[in-house]
């Protein structure tokens, strides 16, 4: 392996991208000896670890959002990236230089052979997330944050980000039917993973929804002798949907009753700036966080391919199993729309896509549907996602096929009149090139 190519940010993701993605080759304890390898760059920070199935990445935001509100520096690994593999690591909501995440990728790579000597195997390399995951703790030594939100893969319990063995606060966001071939084909079998993060002594902040997954979180958190806090649709309230903001309420631990606002018009992020907000309380700092800190927080939180305005009356949502669909479809009722809804839509073939598009086209909510291939190996035939909307209520005589999600975009928006809304969910590869795609045509 020839160190010296790796000059530039490109040649590291091009490396990266060529290493299994999915797959759960290596161990945590073998993290755990790179991590020690690299000079234990975990030790002694301030890492808030986020597991779940949906809202994950919703829920780093909301916190960055809120502790930089507060006077924090925070940084933040996130999965999966849009466009750009550097979005995965953010220095307070900004992501960092292609310089940086060279450099970081350098560093660990020049450490590989310290720590194939630790483990005691020559053939140990880390895989795709576990690569980024070191590089992201490299990068966290080098910019001193506050503060480190870290979320984790598509797991929990072997997740490369449980080699942090001290953080000061886990969640647990929503868990639904997701990666069922890692994680087991039962939801309290998911849960079990997804609850693997907690630590003995440290506080758990979940999304209280299931009460078979509650049952677990709390068992387990018993069993280490730490605090379980659960947010339920009980702890907001009075919601007020505007355009495109939702007012709602929540009753703090240490101001009682707070008015806040989402600015989205995604129903879901309301649950999810919740438990931001019981977070934040769960933190030593929490009594000096003030009420307008909070209501700021989460006024200016801000995530990417979440209901996301995209161009005027187009969404893109990242939307890709059946709890996200379902979620989805809840804030499409309610949108308001004056005209016409159109769906773009695609899927990759390893979700459930059949059982999200029975949702999407039974909910007779979109008047016309387009769907199309994303470029990626792991993408469903548009052929397929066709035939299944066709058996649905509303997909048998309203959709159509585009191969090229470029040319799905455009044939929408050229349909499209001031009145309609545009949508386009089931995958953030598809959210990822459309916003490629708009940024190429803007120049940015």
């Amino acid at each position: 392996m020839d160190k010296k190519r790796f000059t530039s940010c490109r040649e590291a993701e091009i490396y990266l991208l060529e290493l299994p993605r999915f797959v759960s080759k290596n161990r945590v304890e073998d993290t755990v000896s790179f991590l020690e390898a690299l000079g234990s760059p975990e030790k002694d920070k301030k890492i808030i670890h986020v597991a779940g199935t949906n809202g994950k990445g919703s829920v780093c935001a909301y916190l960055c959002s809120l502790l930089m509100e507060a006077g924090y520096s925070v940084g933040m690994f996130t999965s999966p990236h849009l466009v750009e593999m550097r979005e995965r690591f953010r220095i307070n909501g900004v992501p960092v230089s292609q310089e940086c995440f060279a450099d970081a990728f350098r560093v660990v790579m020049k450490r590989l052979e310290q720590a194939r000597e630790k483990i005691g195997r020559e053939s140990y390399h880390p895989a795709f997330f576990e690569l980024l995951f070191l590089m992201g703790m490299v990068i966290f030594q080098e910019k001193k944050p506050d503060y480190i939100l870290l979320e984790t893969g598509l797991g929990g319990r072997l997740d490369a980000t449980n080699a942090v063995s001290s953080p000061i606060l886990t969640v647990i966001t929503e868990i639904g039917l997701d990666h069922m071939e890692y994680l087991g084909e039962r939801i309290e079998d998911i849960a079990g993973e997804k609850a693997g993060i907690m630590k003995p002594g440290i506080p758990v902040v979940f999304c209280d929804k299931r009460k078979e997954v509650s049952e677990i979180i709390r068992r387990r958190a018993e069993s280490l002798g730490n605090r379980a806090v659960g947010v339920s649709e009980k702890d907001f309230f009075n919601m007020n949907l505007r355009n495109k903001s939702i007012d709602f309420s929540m009753c703090s631990r240490y101001y009682g009753y707070v008015a806040l606002t989402v600015r989205t018009k995604a129903l879901y992020q309301v649950e999810n700036a919740a438990i931001a907000v019981r977070c934040m309380e769960e933190l030593e700092q929490g009594r000096a966080v003030t009420q307008e800190q909070l209501r700021l927080g989460v006024e200016k939180a801000y995530w990417e391919g979440r209901m996301e305005e995209v161009l005027p009356g187009v969404y893109l949502d990242g939307a890709h199993n059946e709890d996200g669909i379902n979620a989805f479809c809840r804030t499409v009722e309610a949108d308001g729309c004056r005209g016409e809804r159109y769906l773009l839509f695609s899927a990759v073939a390893d979700k459930n896509y059949e059982s999200m598009i029975d949702t999407l086209g039974n909910s007779r909510l979109f008047d016309r549907i387009v769907v199309t291939a994303v470029h990626n190996s792991r993408a469903a035939d548009p052929q397929d996602l066709k035939r299944s909307f066709e058996r649905t209520g509303s997909g048998k005589k309203n959709c159509i096929l585009l191969q090229d999600a470029g040319e799905a975009l455009n044939y929408l928006l050229s349909e499209k009149k001031e009145e309609d809304l545009v949508y386009a969910a089931g995958s953030l590869y598809l959210a990822g090139e459309i916003k490629a795609l708009l940024r190429r045509n803007t120049g940015d």
